[in-house]
């Protein structure tokens, strides 16, 4: 199964140590969770953008009538 390394300062780790204890969890859990988690709310907004950019056209005839 591939895996990926992150390098963190000391701080960063701690916080993210932190975060995995507040969560219940590994820090390897939080961390592959927290990655996908961000990959799904960007594909969202780009898909949102997208939306709104096509409709733009739609919404300003409905509005204007």
């Amino acid at each position: 199964m591939p895996a990926l390394n992150v390098t963190f300062s000391e701080e960063e780790m701690a916080q993210v140590r932190e975060a995995a204890s507040q969560e219940g969890t590994s820090v390897k859990s939080l961390a592959h969770d927290t990655v996908l988690a961000e990959l799904r709310r960007r594909k969202v907004r780009a898909a949102a953008l997208r939306t709104a950019r096509i409709s733009a056209g739609l919404n300003k005839r409905l509005a204007t009538k």
